[in-house]
């Protein structure tokens, strides 16, 4: 059963799920363009893991249409697993083993024989700069090494399309942001990534298309920058050397929030060079010297707890 359209990775319309009498899912519509990373933000209980276990053919749907690669995951399970990688929160190698022979283990799990998982195995472990540590033991691994690992484990199939549930937890700043690395070359390469991330600074540097999901629903989709301007508070602060400046300042524009102790101005703004272009027109006729001129913007911990209702730190699962 091949997708209408070969160009989306998943297709998800109007899909429902409950748990006896507690609905879950309530009618989810999302398209993931392949060679995208799209990622699914939403509170405890939203029902994130829940629609990542139906696209892995885990779970099944009470009702609407879901494809993934082209297939329904309910009639058609094995095709999609032979398209999909899976890594879930936490890293599932083998700890006794060593980085190379969790590999290959996984190599005669899906059946490749000695020689392809030999290939991939070394090309795997390069990838992901894991060459060195090689035949070093698993569990004396960073947190940081495991994970790329776990990656590299869910890639052994060679999979099109790879779910990331919350793939940095636990990490340290500067292993996570390797680990975007990783996700950013697989991207590169053409493969599709689902997301699900407790880090709203993840989703806002690694995803092209962003959802948030809350009570069941999406409640708002689109890049970073779209649903940052969903939420009000964006703001440009304008600083003067002299408070004669401030006060010129202040008449051209009598709507300004004004801060005398620190000489400036705060304008409603989407920061949009448009909006700053007009604003600075406003001093035109007037002898006004702007010492500093800074953009506030909304970010994704803004548009989270506005869309949701739920402190931002709480988008987990």
């Amino acid at each position: 059963m091949t997708t209408i359209n070969p160009g989306l990775a998943i297709e998800v319309s109007g899909l429902t799920k409950s748990f006896g009498d507690q609905p879950v899912l309530r009618g989810i519509d999302v398209v993931v363009p392949a060679g995208t990373v799209f990622s699914l933000l939403g509170p405890n209980g939203a029902g994130k893991t829940t629609m990542v276990r139906i696209l892995t053919t885990l779970n099944r749907p009470d009702g609407g249409a879901v494809r993934v690669g082209g297939h329904d995951p309910v009639r058609e399970a094995d095709a999609v697993r032979a398209l999909i990688g899976v890594t879930g929160q936490f890293a599932a190698v083998d700890e006794i083993l060593t980085g190379a022979e969790n590999l290959r283990l996984m190599g005669r799990l899906l059946h490749l024989g000695s020689r392809e998982t030999g290939r991939r195995t070394a090309r795997l472990l390069e990838q992901f700069e894991l060459t060195e540590i090689a035949g070093k033991r698993a569990g004396d691994y960073s947190g940081g090494l495991r994970r790329r690992l776990d990656i590299a484990m869910s890639l052994m199939g060679q999979p099109s399309i790879v779910f990331l549930d919350e793939p940095t937890t636990g990490l340290d700043p500067r292993s996570r942001r390797e680990l975007w690395r990783v996700i950013r070359g697989l991207v590169a390469d053409g493969v599709t990534i689902f997301l699900t991330t407790q880090y709203l600074e993840e989703a806002d540097q690694l995803a092209d298309r962003i959802a948030v999901l809350d009570g069941g629903r999406i409640v708002a989709e689109g890049s970073a920058a779209e649903l940052k301007r969903l939420v009000p508070g964006g703001h440009i602060r304008i600083e003067f050397a002299d408070e004669d400046g401030l006060v010129a300042a202040a008449r051209a524009l009598p709507r300004a929030e004004l801060d005398a102790e620190q000489l400036a101005l705060q304008v409603p703004s989407d920061g949009s060079v448009d909006d700053i272009r007009r604003l600075l027109g406003h001093f035109d006729d007037h002898a006004v010297t702007i010492d500093q001129l800074s953009i506030h913007t909304p970010d994704l911990d803004d548009v989270f707890f506005a869309l949701t209702g739920a402190p931002a730190k709480e988008a987990v699962r």
